[in-house]
């Protein structure tokens, strides 16, 4: 069980970063999609979270699946990692692997920890079919759009038992 986790986990590690072997021969002309921009929204007393809740959820929820996407290109996966232009070495350390391309998440529960903070419950989905149930990680305003943490992709580094990988 374990080892079809850390195979599942490097799966979708490997996912992040598929993309960028290939990217110098994609055409992504005519393609709008982004991420989503939100403006961040923190009510005076500083709730545990933003005004504007629910269209934060919906925009963590589709930053992540795209984020785990195989065909969201590299250069919109950086935009979705927390300090992802730092992180990209991290992402780059699992191109080739063959199960990247079968890799997706289905977010399933999102609680806010503060205005610009939330944890994340996840599916790991491996051609479709659950790899990993109920995974955690976490979500992060930055720069006016919700991102998927270092921390969680670093979890997953740690679980697919990659030994170091700069940036993790």
């Amino acid at each position: 069980m374990l080892l079809t986790r850390r195979a599942a986990a490097f799966g979708a590690a490997a996912v992040l970063v598929l993309t960028p072997v290939v990217a110098g021969c994609s055409d992504n002309s005519g393609n709008n999609s982004s991420p989503s921009q939100v403006t961040p929204t923190t009510s005076p007393t500083m709730t545990d979270q933003p005004l504007d809740p629910v269209a934060a959820k919906a925009q963590i929820t589709k930053n992540w699946t795209a984020f785990f996407d195989p065909k969201t290109p590299p250069d919109q996966r950086i935009k979705l990692l927390e300090n992802g232009q730092k992180m990209a070495p991290v992402l780059g350390a699992f191109a080739g692997n063959k199960n990247a391309a079968a890799t997706s998440v289905k977010v399933t529960q999102i609680s806010f920890t503060s205005p610009t903070g939330a944890n994340v419950t996840y599916d790991l989905l491996v051609a479709g079919n659950t790899a990993l149930p109920h995974a955690k990680g976490t979500a992060v305003l930055q720069d006016n759009t919700w991102k998927v943490s270092e921390k969680t992709l670093c979890g997953l580094v740690q679980l697919s038992g990659t030994n170091q990988v700069p940036g993790c």
